[in-house]
């Protein structure tokens, strides 16, 4: 019978097995072998930790995988941190680990089992009993590693004892990376297949779980950035949106890249997106801060922001074009992804003047909201980002307490100061976007308003009934580009049986020429009582336009038709016109409201019976298709020899493509007997075609 304490002794031993391993596993530490073998006995449908020590060393020696290689003279090291923190830090380059195993399996099963490999930095290979069975990434000469490490397993075939070697290769280090990193950071895990498939999913679940707060903020980004897209279609003007759909985009593309959808990225690939993506991003919030603190009206605001944003983006896509090559990285270039990083930070402070401008701004509470959380946010950004800049040289601690310490969990979901930070700054500018559309509501009904005023005033000022002159028969046809136009025609009778004819074009289109257009008509209004010399007319016009017209200018011809038929013109550096289908000269002459002193000269005509004369304003001519193509002054003179009615010569240039104001104004003296005609067509007057 054995003795009471022996028995005690397996008793405690086997429960400790039993809590510890789902297989009841019973692992002999190293120590007690002369071959620091690792016994594992009973594994089963279950899985062992290869923790403890592992023989390790710097170098690379394909003999290493070999199981007879005496490694005992090589340090012993942890798998379950990284070797810079076990005395090599800032090491980049191939080191081997080396562990001697002995598997027995339990009965029940078929020997088969697996390796998985957690964490390792950056790429490795794994041999067992000196043959590879398995890899992830390459190692140099021609290394490709991942932008994120996720776990991989590989089947260990073949002998249940033996040497299991893993020959690992850190990527040169960047100016943020830390002098901790490299290496194994996590013990490998040896179990049967169907186990070690199910801790790999759950791995991946818990990866998952620790960013089921921001999967959720992707979907609100996007979100938001569709109903961006929506808006700006509605108005392409509005760039506002643009820098709003920006900047919830692009954490979104950086999220991807970082291994947020479990996607292995290539190291290259993924840091040549990510830098400039970074770097957008940072540049947008720049613009929707002088949007929102309506600093875009300051024009050395919005020129510094640019040059700045040009520099910043130059620096982001050198650094990302850096990382294509970085496996062979030497000193030179990490100095320049030094000074290019040290580019990018430096502009991270841009936010902060953009801020301090707009205090002198009197700002929404939305507003404010906005600029107070980016100026939270940014200051935790820059702030983080110092400290992890050159970490492995100054061992600053602040980018771990800033970004990876979390203030609060919830259901295992970690919230950090930066992402909470993150999410009001991301409520704060839903709340200001609603604001802003609002206020978008509110000036565009006040606009709506006044360009219905603009368009009252225009339907005054277009003669709905041309006058009945004697001897002639007049067409008109006034087509606006837009809304309200700045083309402009007059006929006044006066009572000498005279007639003022004038038309015209105002540069510029919308509110602002309809309004000079009013000023014109009504100068010319006052002067056909007052003078009958059409190039008085003009000159007095021309007084009262100079310096008015906020750098424009207007064109336009105006004559005097007598009975009799005889017609005296004047222009002011309008298109010729039109007699009888063939142009006719008129005197050249400066446009109406650039030189208040300009002198305009008049030619006389005798119109007779059948005679007929055709003036038009430059959207006629400029008319222009979908290729682009002008109408010209070929179609225009083949146009004008069918001598058409100012209706028909109006929807040429609309079928044509319609880019300006069209009016067309003819005029046709008529034989004796004949009774005078008027025809006016006007889509302003709502489409009414009115004869006399």
């Amino acid at each position: 019978m054995l003795p009471r304490s022996i028995i005690l002794f397996w008793l405690q031993m086997f429960v400790v097995a039993a809590v510890g391993s789902s297989c009841a596993l019973n692992a002999v530490a190293a120590s007690e072998h002369p071959e620091r073998i690792l016994v594992i006995d009973g594994l089963g449908h279950g899985k062992a930790d290869l923790d403890g020590l592992w023989q390790f060393r710097i170098g690379d020696d394909r003999s290493w995988a070999q199981p007879a290689f005496d490694d005992s003279g090589w340090e012993s090291v942890n798998a379950d941190s990284p070797w810079g923190s076990q005395g090599h830090p800032s090491y980049a380059g191939i080191a081997w680990y080396r562990r001697h195993l002995k598997l027995i399996p339990s009965p029940n099963t078929d020997g088969t089992f697996r390796i998985l490999i957690p964490n390792a930095e950056d790429s490795y290979e794994v041999y067992w009993n000196g043959s590879l069975i398995g890899q992830y990434g390459r190692l140099p000469p021609h290394p490709t590693w991942f932008y994120s490490v996720f776990p991989r397993s590989f089947p260990l075939s073949g002998a249940t004892s033996g040497v299991l070697a893993i020959r690992v290769w850190k990527a040169p280090l960047d100016i943020f990376s830390t002098a901790e990193s490299g290496g194994l950071a996590g013990a490998p895990i040896v179990g049967d297949p169907d186990t070690i498939s199910l801790y790999e999913r759950a791995l991946t679940w818990q990866y998952i779980q620790l960013e089921l707060f921001e999967y959720s903020l992707v979907l609100l980004r996007l979100f938001v950035a569709v109903l961006c897209i929506v808006f700006w279609s509605h108005n392409r003007r509005e760039k506002f949106f643009i820098w709003v759909g920006i900047f919830t985009v692009a954490p979104v593309a950086l999220h991807m890249l970082q291994g947020m959808f479990l996607i292995p990225f290539p190291y290259g690939l993924a840091r040549c997106l990510n830098q400039p993506l970074y770097v957008v991003s940072n540049i947008s919030l720049w613009f929707l801060l002088i949007w929102l603190l309506q600093l875009n009206e300051n024009r050395n605001v919005v020129r510094w922001t640019r040059i700045f944003a040009c520099l910043s983006l130059i620096a982001g896509a050198a650094d990302g074009v850096l990382a294509l090559v970085w496996g062979s990285a030497g000193t030179g270039m990490k100095m320049a992804n030094g000074f290019l990083a040290s580019i990018i930070l430096l502009f991270e402070v841009v936010p902060f003047f953009l801020i301090a401008i707009g205090l002198r701004n009197r700002q929404s509470v939305s507003r404010w909201a906005v600029a107070l959380t980016a100026f939270i946010l940014q200051a935790i950004h820059s702030i983080a980002d110092i400290s992890a800049f050159g970490q492995r040289f100054t061992h600053w601690t602040l980018f771990t307490a800033l970004v990876d310490t979390p203030l609060f969990t919830i259901q295992g979901v970690e919230f950090q100061f930066e992402k909470v930070t993150s999410l009001a700054l991301f409520a704060s500018i839903l709340f200001a976007v609603y604001h802003y559309v609002l206020e978008q509501q509110a000036r565009n009904a006040a606009l709506e308003q006044e360009m219905q005023s603009a368009r009252e005033i225009q339907q005054v000022l277009i003669p709905e009934v041309l006058p009945s002159l004697e001897g002639y028969g007049i067409t008109s046809a006034y087509t606006p580009a837009q809304e309200v136009g700045g083309d402009f025609f007059q006929i006044l009778a006066n009572p000498d049986g005279s007639t003022i004819v004038a038309l015209g074009d105002v540069s510029g289109k919308g509110l602002k020429a309809a309004m000079n257009v009013a000023t014109i008509v009504g100068v010319i209004r006052a002067e056909a009582t007052n003078t009958s010399s059409a190039g008085e007319m003009l000159s007095t016009l021309n007084r009262c336009l100079a310096g008015r017209m906020q750098g424009g200018f207007a064109t336009g011809i105006v004559f005097r038709l007598d009975s009799n038929g005889e017609a005296t013109i004047a222009n002011a550096g309008h298109l010729p016109i039109f007699l009888n289908g063939q142009e006719f000269a008129l005197e050249p002459s400066l446009p109406l409201g650039l030189v208040s002193e300009t002198i305009y000269e008049e030619v006389t005509v005798r119109l007779q019976p059948g005679d007929q004369l055709s003036l038009y304003t430059d959207g006629l001519l400029e008319a222009r298709n979908a290729n682009g193509e002008l109408f010209g002054f070929e179609r225009l003179r083949t146009l004008f020899a069918s001598r058409p009615t100012a209706q028909e010569a109006s929807q040429a240039a609309v079928a044509f493509g319609q880019d300006d104001d069209i009016t067309v104004l003819t005029l046709t003296r008529l034989a004796a007997g004949e009774e005078s005609t008027t025809q006016i067509v006007a889509p302003i007057l709502d489409d009414v075609s009115v004869r006399i």
